[in-house]
C-alpha cells in the first residue's frame, strides 16, 4: 500500500510540476471588439506583452528592463522559479524514496527521503500558488478600480493552470510525507528463540539459571532412574 502511494504520488507531483513549468503565455487577457477587421487581443505574461488581429499574427514587445519593472511582476517572476526549481528537485528527491529503485538505502531511509521531496513538492506548490494570486490580485484590483484609466485586463488562461498545478503539487506532496508515518506503523519482529527459551527455564527453576543453580538440586538421589 505505501509503494502504491508513493507511485501515485510521485505521478501527481512529477504532472504538476509539468503544469506549473509549462503554461500558456497569457497571464492576462483583454479584447478591443469592433468589426471583424479590427478586432484585436492583447494579452501579457512576466516577460513580455503582446497584440494578436484578428488574422492571427502576434506582434510581441519585451518589457524593456528587468529593474523597471512593478514590485509585483518581479515578485511573480522569483516565485515561479522557485516554483520549477523546487519542483525539479523534488522529482530528483523522490526517485531515491521509491521504493521501486536500488538506491536511497533501507525502507527507513527511503521514506525520510520520500518525506522530503514531498517537503519540497509542497513549498514548490505554495510558490507557485502565491505567484499567480499576486498576479491574479493586481488584476482584479485595477479592473474594479473606477479610478483606473488605462486599459483593463482579465484573468488568462496560465493563471488557472497554474492554479491546478499548484493545488496537485501540494496534494502529492502531502501524500509523500504520509509514507514515513506507514512506515513507522509497520511493526518489526526479532528473533529470540533462544533467548525466549532459557528465560523459561529460568522462571521454571524459580528464576535461577540452569547453569547457577545449586548442583545438589539437580542431582539428587532420584536424577539416575
Amino acid at each position: 500500500a505505501s509503494s502504491d502511494r508513493k507511485i501515485i504520488a510521485f505521478t501527481v507531483s512529477f504532472s504538476s510540476w509539468l503544469l506549473v513549468s509549462s503554461r500558456p503565455s497569457s497571464w492576462k487577457v483583454s479584447t478591443n471588439d469592433g468589426t471583424v477587421i479590427t478586432t484585436a487581443t492583447f494579452w501579457a505574461n512576466l516577460w513580455k506583452t503582446c497584440v494578436t488581429d484578428s488574422t492571427g499574427v502576434s506582434n510581441c514587445k519585451d518589457f524593456p528592463s528587468m529593474l523597471a519593472l512593478d514590485g509585483y511582476i518581479q515578485a511573480c517572476r522569483g516565485l515561479m522559479i522557485a516554483a520549477v526549481s523546487l519542483g525539479f528537485f523534488g522529482s530528483i528527491i523522490a526517485l531515491f524514496g521509491m521504493k521501486c529503485t536500488k538506491v536511497g538505502g533501507s525502507e527507513k531511509a527511503k521514506a525520510k527521503i520520500a518525506c522530503l521531496a514531498g517537503v519540497v513538492f509542497i513549498l514548490s506548490g505554495l510558490c507557485s500558488m502565491t505567484g499567480c494570486s499576486l498576479y491574479a490580485n493586481k488584476i482584479t484590483t485595477e479592473f474594479f478600480d473606477p479610478l483606473f484609466i488605462d486599459q483593463k485586463y482579465e484573468l488568462g488562461a496560465a493563471l488557472f493552470i497554474g492554479w491546478s498545478g499548484a493545488s496537485l503539487c501540494i496534494i502529492g506532496g502531502v501524500i509523500f510525507c504520509f509514507s514515513i508515518y506507514d512506515n513507522n506503523k509497520t511493526p518489526s519482529y526479532a528473533y529470540n528463540g533462544a533467548t525466549s527459551v532459557m528465560s523459561s527455564r529460568a522462571k521454571y527453576h524459580g528464576g535461577e539459571d540452569v547453569k547457577t543453580a545449586n548442583p545438589s538440586k539437580q542431582f539428587d538421589k532420584n536424577a539416575y532412574v
